[in-house]
């Protein structure tokens, strides 16, 4: 008689919680983990070899913009390719609702400049006829869509902000009426009965490095202080939720050291007693910068001495930004960047030329914030000069080594070069984060730092942090032991459950979903390694860049196969992730990593 649908034979079990290895089986029956230990394969309908293979469960990815991919794409790859089986949306403050008919286009058009998603293809793949407005009914729209990972969703305050206060007084950064605020916290309450996480945000201030598509801050860089304080006391009253942050209206966007901004994020916490998701830590070779983020785990430890739970996410992929001048926004913190890099590629051409422009982003070169976007301009290597032979004379050199030899600033040679080359000039930067494993591996050593801002469906033309987890898996453990598979596993599936609120996955055992991942640790890796591949499979004929992933044998979700060895089996049994709908009283094993 068969007793399960799957049994998964011999395997060495890493269990997310941080206890020791084992090897052993594990029965799976009605997408659920019926067994783990010593089981009959003769009980099972399908048996998978595990022999000399990891099993471990699948990874979750709390910092993703895959809020309009998951129309055209079930599988959020590339995070689907490395072992990614949920994923969170809505980060940052960005989303599609709630959304009246006329505010549809201008919510798509938010997403193009800041996430760099084609408009084209958001309209080809998510269309304009939606069958949702309030926050419930886009709950109940991603219930019904077809997905091949879970699904879990913020409140995004940015459609929030336009919905209630309208688009002109949402970005001009005013106070909510006593009605207005009250109309928020009903809609964000309404939105976490109906399964939904928590609220998040951006708030870069009027220079904001992450702007709208027309170059203006977005409506939460602007937002009051009182209007947050009063969503934080909402989550507070209500004892529940998570909360997801950009908070650098001082301009320091990665291990942001203004002192005003953290004291903020330290009264959200009170307020709310919620834990909070402090964005962006980075470990950075710049000089200058080497240290920087001890300081901030410093500071963040010091959050949980004082009873705070802010979790730091960090960026821990080694991955440079691939570029043109089409579509670069991440210099926008610099407004004279800001203004060149707006409008058609005509338009763009005819600002990059003009004289008082440059002098005007020479000047304000200092106020970027380098960090975590690749190092400084000068270190910028010219990667092709598609179209232009007669550029190809820079190919493979630094704009600082240009500058030097040509007695240029490195900005002039890098536009002079950009606009000879009609825009379409290939820049690649440094690593956005440090290439040395001791400082990256002591960053996700720490207990309060959940690894992996992938930014999964965002940037795609120019960055592939999805694949940030293969890069634990094969760079900080097998290339240089600073984890253990053990320490890795529990950072990148326990710990961003748990601190996130779905308490029932990130972990093998009875009971729980099985959401899990066979994989050959010797030979897993990512396809290209330290580089990108170019995919033309976006809706509108658009293209990204892409890194795939060999290693990974079975990848499971609630039992069922996505993936067996990289090809999709077309098998589509994601769930959208409800809060409120978890078994609060369920058990939860103990958490043995420190």
């Amino acid at each position: 008689m068969v007793k399960f649908d799957t049994v998964i034979k011999n395997g060495t079990i890493i269990d997310g919680t941080g206890l020791p290895r084992f090897k052993g089986d594990i029965a799976i029956r009605g997408g659920i983990i019926a067994k783990i230990g010593r089981v009959n394969v003769t009980d099972a309908a399908q048996v998978i070899d595990a022999e000399g293979l990891i099993v471990a469960p699948g990874f979750v990815d709390l910092h993703t913009h895959y809020d309009a991919q998951i129309h055209w794409d079930p599988y959020c790859t590339i995070s689907g390719w490395h072992g990614v089986t949920s994923v969170a949306i809505g980060n940052c403050g960005f989303g599609f609702a709630p959304a009246r008919k006329e505010s549809r286009e201008r919510l798509l058009q938010m997403m193009t400049r800041t996430e760099q998603i084609p408009y084209e293809t958001m309209v080809e793949g998510l269309g304009l006829d939606w069958d949702w407005e309030s926050l419930p009914e886009w709950m109940d729209h991603l219930d019904r869509l077809p997905k091949g990972v879970n699904l879990l969703s913020y409140v995004p305050l940015n459609p929030l902000l336009v919905y209630v206060l309208g688009l002109e007084g949402a970005k001009s950064g005013r106070a909510a009426t006593p009605e207005e605020q009250s109309e928020m916290n009903r809609l964000i309450s309404e939105a976490m009965d109906a399964g939904m996480m928590g609220f998040s945000f951006q708030r870069f201030g009027k220079n904001s490095v992450q702007s709208d598509f027309d170059g203006t801050p977005m409506p939460t860089d602007l937002v009051p202080d009182e209007t947050l304080l009063a969503f934080s006391d909402l989550l507070g009253r209500r004892g529940d939720g998570f909360i997801q942050l950009v908070n650098a209206k001082g301009g320091d966007v990665v291990n942001n050291t203004s002192n005003a901004d953290r004291e903020f994020v330290e009264e959200i916490a009170r307020r709310t007693g919620r834990p909070v998701l402090f964005n962006a830590l980075i470990a950075s070779d710049e000089v200058g910068h080497e240290n920087v983020h001890t300081e901030t785990m410093a500071w963040i430890d010091s959050c949980f001495e004082r009873g705070l739970r802010i979790y730091g996410q960090a960026v821990t992929v080694r991955a440079p930004f691939i570029f043109t001048l089409e579509d670069w926004n991440l210099y926008d913190s610099s407004p004279a960047w800001a203004t060149a890099t707006v409008g058609t590629l005509e338009e763009r051409t005819v600002k990059l030329s003009d004289p008082v422009i440059r002098l005007a982003m020479i000047a304000e070169e200092a106020t970027l914030a380098t960090t975590g976007v690749g190092g400084p301009i000068e270190g910028i290597v010219i990667e092709a000069t598609p179209g232009h032979p007669e550029l190809a004379k820079y190919h493979g050199r630094t704009l600082g080594e240009i500058a030097k030899s040509e007695g240029k600033h490195h900005i002039n040679v890098m536009l002079d070069i950009g606009v000879a080359g009609g825009l379409k000039v290939l820049y690649k930067t440094a690593d956005i984060g440090s290439t040395d494993a001791k400082k990256v591996g002591e960053l996700v050593r720490n207990q309060h730092v959940i690894p992996g801002l992938s930014d999964g469906g965002a940037h795609t033309r120019f960055f592939t942090g999805g694949s940030f987890t293969t890069e634990i898996l094969t760079w900080l453990v097998r290339e240089t032991g600073e984890l253990t598979l053990e320490q890795a596993h529990f950072r990148l599936s326990y710990l961003p459950a748990q601190a996130a609120g779905f308490t029932d996955r990130g972990f093998l055992r009875k009971g729980a979903p099985a959401d899990i991942l066979v994989y050959d640790f010797a030979n897993l890796r990512r396809v290209p390694e330290m580089d990108y591949e170019i995919a033309h499979d976006f809706p509108a004929n658009e293209w990204r860049r892409v890194q795939r992933a060999e290693g990974y044998r079975w990848i499971m979700v609630n039992g069922k196969v996505t993936f067996k060895d990289g090809v999709c089996t077309g098998a589509t049994p994601g769930q959208l992730l409800r809060l409120n709908q978890l078994n609060e009283e369920q058990e939860m094993p103990r958490a043995a990593a420190g």
